[in-house]
């Protein structure tokens, strides 16, 4: 099951539990929907042109933007160059529900992850002072800043005759 859809000026065809990077679009509460279906498959190579009947939906994965795209402009032999860089926001969608017909086909929940338990050293207070009493102990003494040379002297003009 899949749908072809209109989002940003572009088509888009879509599964459930596909995630698509589309324009960046206002979301509330994470939950998009695309009102714009242009067609809908069924089964067994069946494609029609949905109705009024037809629901497909999203969840916002992430905003950000792409990467940067550099635009250099150059005319030759007139000396001129100009560079500026570009990067496109986008919204990622992961897509949960096609409705058609009275069908729903829903993508599967993703696991949610787990937080890594962060490691913690074990202190030992008596290894850490006798590397702290080394450390001070090693530390070589600053040596002064050497003395300026004197500059050297300029040579006397020449006498003209």
């Amino acid at each position: 099951m899949y749908a072809v859809i209109r989002a940003g000026g572009k088509q888009y065809r879509v599964a459930p539990g596909d995630v698509i990077r589309v324009e960046t679009m206002p979301d509330s509460n994470g939950a998009v929907s695309f009102g714009d279906v242009l067609a809908v498959s069924g089964g067994e190579g069946q494609i029609a042109k949905p109705g009024a009947d037809v629901h497909v939906s999203g969840q916002v994965v992430e905003q950000g933007r792409a990467a940067k795209i550099l635009v250099f402009h150059y005319k030759r032999k007139k000396q001129y160059k100009k560079i500026a860089g570009h990067r496109q926001p986008f919204t990622a969608v992961r897509i949960t529900e096609i409705a058609f017909d009275g069908q729903k086909f829903t993508a599967p929940d993703l696991p949610k992850k787990e937080a890594k338990p962060k490691k913690v050293k074990p202190v030992d207070e008596e290894a850490e002072a006798p590397k702290a009493e080394a450390k001070s102990a090693k530390a070589p003494a600053r040596k002064k800043a050497a003395a300026k040379k004197p500059a050297a002297k300029k040579a006397a003009p020449k006498k003209k005759k």
